[in-house]
């Protein structure tokens, strides 16, 4: 069959476009995400931000309007890939029961949050430059099903008694992130991490009905 040239060169066209601009927004994004790493978010311009993408500043605006959308959007990527991460790595482990899911869980997220770039983008600046009810806003979209979901099985499964999942959900999940922002401000976080790992032990405990 003949195909009209127009037709065929027009895709190709668009996807070519489609890739520029997903380049662009990949290298601003990247650039972005260590220099806010490593000198938090008021300390970084935008010039900074695009000569290090080598890019130009209408591309930054184009993409993100300004530098907090730009944040927004790297801090959304490491919520993203954080709860990714946990997810592979349970199912490569694969804990005897769901509560052992759930304690390793838990732990892979505190060990997550020890990262320097998860610091300083997450617990310092993701509070203060989005606000605490976007802060909490992304990390539920990213974190609270699959927390809800491993509840889910671990009542399936007999580990846990019937309870209310997305109420229990919201309250693990606000631990968990009072728990890393507790390691990550603390003066000695050795201890810090040692302290909340048994804390947290305990709150996983207590969903159980009964001591551990």
């Amino acid at each position: 069959m003949k195909v009209n040239d127009k037709s065929a060169v027009s895709p190709r066209g668009r996807r070519t476009q489609a890739q520029r601009t997903a380049a662009t927004r990949a290298r601003l994004m990247d650039a972005a995400r260590k220099l806010f790493a490593d000198r938090g978010f008021a300390e970084v311009s935008t010039q900074a931000i695009v000569t290090d993408a080598n890019v130009t500043r209408g591309a930054l605006y184009h993409q993100f309007g300004d530098k907090a959308g730009l944040f927004a959007a790297v801090y959304e990527e490491i919520e993203r890939e954080i709860v990714a991460d946990i997810v592979r790595q349970i199912d490569e482990r694969r804990p005897p029961d769901p509560l052992e899911a759930m304690r390793l869980g838990a732990r892979l997220f505190l060990d997550a949050c020890a990262a320097p770039d998860v610091q300083q983008i997450v617990l310092i600046d993701a509070p203060a430059v989005l606000g605490w009810a976007r802060w909490r806003e992304v990390g539920m979209k990213y974190g609270l099903g699959v927390i809800e979901g491993m509840l889910a099985h671990a009542v399936a499964e007999g580990a846990i008694p019937e309870q209310p999942l997305r109420a229990t959900a919201h309250v693990l999940l606000g631990a968990l992130d009072e728990a890393a922002l507790y390691v990550s401000r603390a003066d000695d976080r050795e201890q810090a991490r040692s302290d909340m790992d048994a804390v947290c032990d305990r709150l996983l405990d207590g969903i159980t009905g009964g001591d551990g």
